[in-house]
Order: C-alpha cells, then sequence, then structure tokens
C-alpha cells in the first residue's frame, strides 16, 4: 500500500523532517510539497541534505487540487490557518493530521484565549483527537483528524503519565521545568534567534505564560481524573535540537526507586518509543537526537518526599514529525513504527 501524502508547510524545520522521514518510509509517496515562499523551486536547493532523496519541487497552495491528490495532508502552519484545510479534507473524506495548535484543544474557549484566533469551526475541532499515540492509539487508529501535541507536552505529559494514572502524586505539586532547542521557534527569523543572541547563552522564556500551558493541563487532568493547574518554565538552549524536562511532584505516601520504577515499567511495557532508562543512566538530549524515542527517567528524592522525572526528546521528531508519522501509521492501519524504528545520531 502506497499512502499519498500533501504537506502544507514542507520548508519549516518540521516540515522538511517530515520530508525527510517520508522519502525513505516504505509506504509512502510524496505528492506535493506546499510552500508559500520557495513556490517552482527545487525542494533540494531549500534543503540540500535531501539531493538525490527528494527529486521534486516545491509548490504554492491549491487546496481542492491538493486534496484531489493526496490520502492525508500534514501541515505546519501557523496557528489559525489549518482549519480551511481540514473543513475541505474532512468534506472529500481524506485524513488531516495538524503539527499546529488548532485542533489540539477540548475547548474552544481556552484555544482562543492562549493563542489569540477565533476558532471558525468548534465542531471540527470536538471531532478531533490528541495525537500522542502511547495514550490515545485506539482512538486515533479510527480518526480522520489527528492534532499532533507539542514538543513540550510531549515530554511533560509522557513523563508524569504513569504516576498521575496510579494517583501516587499530588496533582497540586507539579513543577514543570524544560529546556529547548533553537529549532523550537521555527525557520522564520527573530532577534531571540539569531546566532549572536544564542550561542554561549541560556535564558527563560515566556516565564508563566507559555501557549503549551494548558494543552499540557488539559492532557495531565484528564490522566488524573481532576483538574490539574501546573508551574510550567520553558529556556532556551544553545542547541539546535533537543527537549530536556525536569518535573517535580510532591508523592502521597512514602515510596522508594524499585515502587515507582515498576509503574513506570509496567505502564511503558510493549512501547517502542517510549525508553525507560536503567537506574544510574539520565536522560540527554544527543541520546535522542534523530530519533522518535522520548527517554524517561524518575528518581525519587526521599529527603523532599518528591519524585523527579527527567525526559527528553528531538523536539522536531517525537515533539513533531516523527510522532505525526507515527499517527499516519496508525490511522492507515500499519505497524506503528514503520519508516521511525532507526536509532538517532551521536554524537
Amino acid at each position: 500500500m502506497k499512502i499519498k501524502i500533501g504537506i502544507i508547510g514542507a520548508t519549516g524545520y518540521a516540515g522538511a523532517e517530515l520530508v525527510r522521514i517520508l522519502s525513505a518510509h516504505p509506504n509512502a509517496e510524496l505528492a506535493a510539497l506546499v510552500t508559500q515562499s520557495y513556490g517552482g523551486k527545487a525542494f533540494c536547493e531549500v534543503y540540500p541534505h535531501l539531493y538525490k532523496h527528494v527529486l521534486m519541487d516545491c509548490r504554492e497552495l491549491d487546496l481542492p487540487a491538493l486534496v484531489r491528490e493526496v490520502d492525508v495532508v500534514f501541515a505546519a502552519l501557523p496557528h489559525g490557518h489549518a482549519v480551511p484545510v481540514a473543513q475541505e479534507l474532512k468534506k472529500c473524506g481524506k485524513k488531516f493530521i495538524d503539527l499546529g495548535a488548532d485542533f489540539r484543544f477540548n475547548s474552544k474557549e481556552t484555544y482562543e484565549q492562549w493563542y489569540k484566533v477565533e476558532h471558525t469551526d468548534p465542531e471540527l475541532l470536538a471531532q478531533s483527537v490528541y495525537g500522542l499515540p502511547e495514550l490515545n492509539r485506539e482512538k486515533i487508529k479510527h480518526s480522520q483528524l489527528v492534532g499532533n501535541p507539542g514538543c513540550y507536552p510531549t515530554s511533560i505529559i509522557l513523563g508524569l503519565a504513569p504516576l498521575l494514572v496510579h494517583g501516587v502524586i499530588d496533582p497540586k505539586s507539579i513543577i514543570a521545568d524544560s529546556k529547548s532547542g533553537v529549532s523550537g521557534a521555527g525557520r522564520g527569523l527573530s532577534p531571540g534567534s539569531h546566532f549572536c543572541e544564542v550561542n554561549e547563552n541560556f535564558r527563560a522564556y515566556n516565564v508563566a505564560a507559555h501557549r503549551h500551558t494548558p494543552e499540557i493541563e488539559q492532557e495531565l487532568s484528564k490522566l488524573a481524573g481532576e483538574d490539574i493547574v501546573i508551574s510550567f518554565t520553558t529556556h532556551l538552549l544553545p542547541i539546535n535540537r533537543g527537549i530536556l524536562s525536569t518535573v517535580y511532584a510532591g508523592l502521597k505516601q512514602e515510596m522508594n526507586l524499585e515502587q515507582v520504577r515498576s509503574i513506570y515499567e509496567e505502564f511503558y511495557r510493549g512501547e517502542f518509543f517510549v525508553r525507560l532508562l536503567p537506574p544510574g543512566m539520565l536522560p540527554q538530549t544527543k541520546a535522542v537526537a534523530g530519533s522518535n524515542h522520548c527517554d524517561v527517567v524518575p528518581v525519587v528524592d526521599r529527603r523532599t518526599g518528591r519524585v523527579v522525572i527527567i525526559s527528553a526528546i528531538d523536539n522536531l521528531i517525537k515533539g513533531a514529525a516523527g510522532q505525526a508519522v507515527q499517527n499516519m501509521n496508525l490511522m492507515f492501519g500499519l505497524h506503528e513504527t514503520t519508516g521511525l524504528d532507526k536509532p538517532g545520531l551521536y554524537p
């Protein structure tokens, strides 16, 4: 089976990773690479590392023509721009995976409050599935529309899920401290991502105001069965890619490391992409770079009665393009790891 694929926003960092992954996917056929800035230009001129691997030109968006050509569309668009694409695809019975924020939320009001744009199709929003396969696998298999999770939320939710489901931490005590590489800011120019601003520098940003906060709280609340509000702080690392999240939570009762690890071992048993590292080995960004893995380790601080969870992902792979392909595999009845079952790059 060959799945005909269109990518809107193909020349952004997440879009380019989609192209790279899907160009080697045994069941994928790239049909259209849509971009606003490079129409008519060979894709390998924009991304030379794909020369002789992707022999296609970029093209501008003609939505009706695109929908006729493909089985599924991936969109890596600014918030507020994915709804018309989803509407056209639904009308024609095609599948849609949105890498932006437009279909991640259960509440139209929450989306509008944090993203400052109107969601013009709340009925379609209600039909979307939050695309975190380790938690929503069966729903994704039967969905036509998937909202691909954000990068920070992926690292934090996968880190906390086992403990919340088992009810062993105080949901009111959660503090998440996350750091991301510069590619998380996208390919567009901005003073804050210039080399001289980032190199040999380390800073927090969007403190107490990051737009991924309500997404994280929404999914953690589902796992806990109660409303959760967290403290969430993001930082910019002077590296190209990768996210490292350190999450703190108070234990409801005294537990040792073996008891906590057994919860993670059971919860993630059989999960290929979530790796519970052995005791003494801690997650690091280099160990997941270029892969669809999320490395997780819990540490019990018995002195403070807290558990510290450390997780690492590649923000462009498990945090974006790789997870989107993982969702596509599920939606089309393929093995979940197809085209993604390779280790990352090191060093």
